[in-house]
């Protein structure tokens, strides 16, 4: 299995990175949504992972790219709210699951490996 991780906060990157890697996934970090495509088109991703606040994109806007462009794997967003209208809308749009950041992450995030 490899995740990709898409997030704005290179901590929070690095703090998933270690999580993804004590539960033995192999993954990768980006910080932008076009690097995060790039990597996507140039290997077999299971799973992704992403912020909704990147740098040069919105996270639903990162979404529809993924999903128009036809890869089909697992999306999960991890958030800062807890929007229900917005968790709503990503549900519609194909996102598996939608994750705050704060509290448990790590136990809710662990049911999907």
């Amino acid at each position: 299995m490899y995740v990709i991780h898409v997030d704005n906060s290179a901590f929070f990157c690095k703090v998933m990175k270690a999580f993804l890697k004590e539960l033995g996934v192999d993954s990768d970090s980006c910080n932008r949504g076009e690097e995060a495509l790039d990597v996507i088109g140039a290997r077999k991703v299971s799973c992704v992972i992403t912020g909704l606040e990147l740098p040069d994109m919105s996270g639903e806007d990162f979404i529809k790219q993924l999903l128009f462009s036809g890869h089909s794997m697992t999306i999960i967003a991890v958030t800062g709210s807890g929007n229900d209208a917005r968790v709503q809308k990503l549900a519609e749009l194909g996102v598996k699951a939608t994750i705050q950041k704060g509290g448990n992450w790590k136990e809710k995030l662990r049911e999907y490996f």
